[in-house]
């Protein structure tokens, strides 16, 4: 039964996800070893859709390092430890809760000696900026503490890149792709940890400079994101992308005011969308959108948003039109509301 629970919401979460975006590309899963100890380390852009992305696409089901101020209370600490969501405790929890870490990276050595899989995020923070900030120590002192404590383990490193189009509007397009696996174990040397640490570092974040669209955090970022969007750069495609950020480094090109991108109007198919699903559309604009702390939970707040509340709006669509008409008419017009939302999601919103 526990089993049977986690695979349907795993479901759930999935349909709801591909009903959310626009498109999702997913590439490199055939580098994702099924019968080794995995550490998943994705770039941090947009809070829990990134978790939820990789969670439920990456056939293995992987544990998750969370950060420790969300245990709160009995019920949601049961919740997350059957979800398999591990505390990892900050220095703005308090400097007195950062020994607990130690007993964590103990649990996450295990589970990796157990050959299952880890995802936490080297950045250790999340941004909607197109770069890969500075990879924290984190990840390399649970890999270090799992070498010491299991010397025959071979944990197999998955840098993966998250791209979105645009990660804080909907409907939003991103691209997932998984790299090469790098064997942990390669650069590990008990007796000279901190270079174990540059290394595996450096290597990890080469590594995601490929896969996820990488503009150098220096003065020129905003007039190169500019001059991206001007071209329509393809961010699903780092490749392509970072090609381009290359040229403009040698070209010393500015960018004329006449290029800069200008807002999109708003389309007869987004004014159709809000009629077909005002209630929940007026719940997310008017009550938790103005909730919304930072740009890199827009994305996370509206997806809780549409999973919760669109199930019981069409729920109670259906009593109503049931009653008004028949259970049947109900079940036809609901699924004609149904496919016009997912055809305006797909092809007609921008």
């Amino acid at each position: 039964m526990s089993g049977l629970l986690y695979s349907l919401v795993k479901i759930v979460v999935r349909t709801g996800l591909y009903g959310y975006h626009k498109k999702i590309v997913i590439s490199g899963l055939e580098n994702i070893p099924k019968d080794k100890p995995v550490m998943f380390l994705p770039n941090h852009q947009s809070a829990l859709i990134d978790v939820l992305l990789i969670a439920t696409d990456c056939n293995r089901k992987p544990y998750f390092l969370t950060r420790s101020d969300v245990f709160k209370g009995n019920f949601l600490k049961r919740m997350f430890s059957y979800f398999q969501m591990l505390p990892i405790y900050r220095m703005r929890d308090g400097r007195d809760t950062l020994s607990n870490n130690d007993a964590i990276f103990n649990s996450c050595a295990e589970i990796l000696n157990r050959g299952e899989a880890l995802l936490l995020f080297p950045e250790a923070n999340h941004n909607l900026k197109r770069t890969v900030r500075t990879l924290s120590k984190g990840f390399t002192r649970i890999l270090i503490r799992t070498f010491e404590l299991y010397p025959d383990v071979d944990v197999q490193l998955i840098p993966v890149g998250l791209n979105y189009k645009h990660a804080a509007h909907f409907p939003d397009e991103v691209a997932i792709h998984y790299g090469a696996p790098i064997s942990a174990k390669s650069f590990y040397d008990s007796k000279d940890l901190n270079k174990t640490s540059f290394d595996m570092k450096r290597e990890v974040s080469e590594r995601l400079k490929k896969l996820t669209v990488h503009i150098p955090n220096d003065g020129e970022y905003e007039m190169i994101l500019d001059r991206l969007n001007a071209e329509n750069a393809d961010f699903l495609n780092p490749m392509s992308t970072n090609k381009k950020i290359e040229s403009y480094t040698h070209e010393e090109q500015r960018l004329s005011n006449d290029t800069i991108p200008r807002q999109e109007e708003r389309s007869l198919f987004k004014f159709l969308f809000t009629v077909l699903n005002f209630p929940f559309v007026l719940i997310w604009r008017t009550w938790l959108k103005p909730k919304v702390p930072e740009d890199e939970f827009m994305g996370t707040f509206r997806f809780a948003c549409a999973i919760i509340t669109y199930p019981i709006y069409m729920t109670l669509l259906f009593a109503i039109l049931s009653f008004s008409l028949s259970a049947y008419l109900a079940c036809i017009i609901l699924s004609i509301l149904t496919l016009v939302n997912v055809m305006l999601v797909k092809y007609g919103l921008r």
